[in-house]
């Protein structure tokens, strides 16, 4: 009897048990997948429907079609954000990379007191951006700031007036402020895929004796690719869309002269209340963004094996 009940039983476990690994994944990221499309995507969808209406100081009018997106691309304005955000992205993230890749090399070389380093290295990424505005617009400000004074000024290489006031320097001077907060990070990421790639290779190239360069090149950096690819991808959005520092440092200025994509969305949000264009700018920027990633995606997984 008992065999006969247990037989009978099996069956049903095995349907709870079925029934639990199909959708037992789909409740563990539920959550996050529910927080995503409150916070994300109902926000973009909406933005996309302000984009072609006219909305203007709050109001929700009517329907314009792609008069806001015809408005918007034939700003100057616009195209001066994305030149700036294009010099931007284009000196600073390449700095970056290479001080972070350089920086991860020596520490993977068994560097003294690597195990206090390492830690120190992180100060500067795990501030807040806000923080990192203040610190160095106190740092460069005119006349009184420490290095600004002390340095720029009393060897002539700067006037009276803060270098975030200059309109040829004061671009400049954020992407030395976005190196100095995120090539620690770079660093630190690229040592930490250093320390997992295999050692066979290695030993196998000791054996040759193949000189470093040679290691590197055939060795370390096509094992490294996948990492360098996900990284710089990652920190070149991330740069392209900066707002916290530009908005403490300078706010945009002078002039036009450091205002990204991101400050002038928000000047014309909060400033001019021109909502529909900034939609129609939020909206280009993501679709500008989602062909790069989706081509650069399609590119590292063919010829890089990145992905």
């Amino acid at each position: 009897m008992s065999v006969i009940t247990e037989t009978a039983v099996a069956p049903a476990r095995e349907r709870r048990r079925s029934g639990r690994g199909v959708w037992y994944p789909y409740l563990l990221i539920a959550p996050t997948m529910i927080t995503l499309v409150l916070v994300s995507l109902v926000p973009f969808v909406y933005a996309i429907y302000l984009s072609f209406h006219k909305a203007k100081y709050g109001r929700v009018g009517d329907f314009i079609g792609f008069d806001n997106y015809a408005k918007l691309l034939a700003d100057p304005q616009f195209w001066n954000s994305l030149k700036v955000a294009g010099l931007f992205v284009g000196i600073a993230v390449p700095i970056e990379f290479m001080i972070g890749l350089g920086g991860a090399l020596i520490l993977n070389a068994g560097v003294r007191g690597r195990s206090v380093l390492v830690p120190l290295l992180f100060i500067p990424t795990m501030m807040a951006p806000v923080v990192v505005g203040l610190l160095w617009k106190i740092m460069l400000a005119g006349s009184w700031g420490l290095i600004s004074y002390n340095l720029l000024e009393r060897f002539g290489w700067l006037g009276d007036q803060s270098i975030f006031a200059s309109p040829d320097l004061a671009l400049y001077a954020l992407m030395f402020v976005d190196i100095w907060q995120w090539s620690p990070f770079m660093m630190l990421a690229f040592f930490a895929g250093l320390q997992a790639l295999p050692l066979g290779p290695y030993r196998a190239a000791a054996v040759d004796g193949a000189s470093t360069l040679r290691v590197f090149f055939k060795i370390t950096l096509p094992m490294m690719i996948p990492l360098l690819a996900v990284i710089g991808l990652l920190r070149l959005i991330d740069a392209f869309k900066v707002f916290d520092t530009i908005f403490i440092l300078t706010g945009g200025g002078p002039g036009v002269a450091t205002q990204s994509p991101s400050v002038l969305a928000y000047k014309m949000t909060f400033e001019f209340w021109n909502i529909g264009e900034a939609s129609a700018l939020a909206v280009l920027v993501w679709a500008a963004f989602f062909v790069f990633c989706n081509v650069f995606y399609q590119i590292a997984k063919k010829k890089l094996n990145a992905f």
